[in-house]
C-alpha cells in the first residue's frame, strides 16, 4: 500500500502549530508524487518557512501516516493533524529562495546544485530530509542514504543567501536511486 504524507509546522516544544495537504493544490500525498523542485504544492509550503512569514525557522516534519507513534501519544503526527489546523495558502513561487536551512544542525542545501533525474526534474530536499516513516510504503523514497529523515523536527526556512557559518550539505539524491 501507498503511504501519504502530511507536512506539518511544530512548536518549540514539538506540538503540531498547521499543517498542509498536497490534494489542496493537485499533487498525491505520496512522497514522490508531490517531492519535485518547483512543485506548486511545495513552493507554497516553503514560502512559509521564508522570512518574514509566519512559520520561519519553524520545526518541521514530513509525517507518514505508517511513520511510528508520537514519543508522547498513542498515534503519530499524520493521525493527529484532524485536531490541529490545516492551512490553505494561496500558491506561492519560491525560485528566488535557493537555500533550505537547518538551524538546529547549522546546515543547508542549495537546491541549485541538486542533479537532474532522467525525466528532467529535480528532487527536493526538503520533503525527503524531514520525512518520518519512509520506506514503509509505495511511493516512498527508496534509495538507500543517511540523508533520509535526518532533519525530522528540526528548526528549518528557506533563505535566499546561504547562512553564514553553516556547511553545505551536497544532496544529490534523485527519483529512483
Amino acid at each position: 500500500m501507498g503511504q501519504y504524507y502530511y507536512p506539518i509546522f511544530l512548536s518549540e516544544d514539538g506540538k503540531i502549530l498547521a499543517w498542509m495537504q498536497a490534494h489542496r493544490y493537485g499533487n498525491g500525498l505520496k512522497l514522490m508524487e508531490h517531492s519535485f523542485i518547483g512543485n506548486n504544492f511545495l513552493s507554497t509550503f516553503e514560502f512559509a518557512l521564508t522570512p518574514g512569514q509566519q512559520f520561519h525557522k519553524c520545526r518541521v516534519v514530513w509525517a507518514g501516516d505508517y511513520a511510528d507513534s508520537d514519543p508522547d501519544h498513542e498515534e503519530n503526527l499524520y493521525h493527529m493533524c484532524g485536531e490541529y489546523t490545516e492551512i490553505i495558502p494561496k500558491e506561492k513561487l519560491t525560485t528566488i529562495y535557493s537555500y533550505v536551512v537547518n538551524h538546529t544542525k547549522r546546515l543547508y542545501v542549495d537546491k541549485s546544485k541538486v542533479p537532474k533525474d532522467e525525466g528532467n526534474m529535480r528532487l527536493h530536499p526538503l520533503p525527503v530530509l524531514t520525512a518520518e516513516g519512509n520506506g514503509r510504503g509505495g511511493g516512498d523514497y527508496h534509495g538507500d542514504s543517511p540523508l533520509v529523515g535526518s532533519w525530522a523536527r528540526d528548526v528549518i526556512s528557506v533563505e535566499e543567501e546561504a547562512p553564514q557559518d553553516f556547511e553545505e550539505v551536497l544532496f544529490t539524491l534523485k527519483d529512483g536511486d
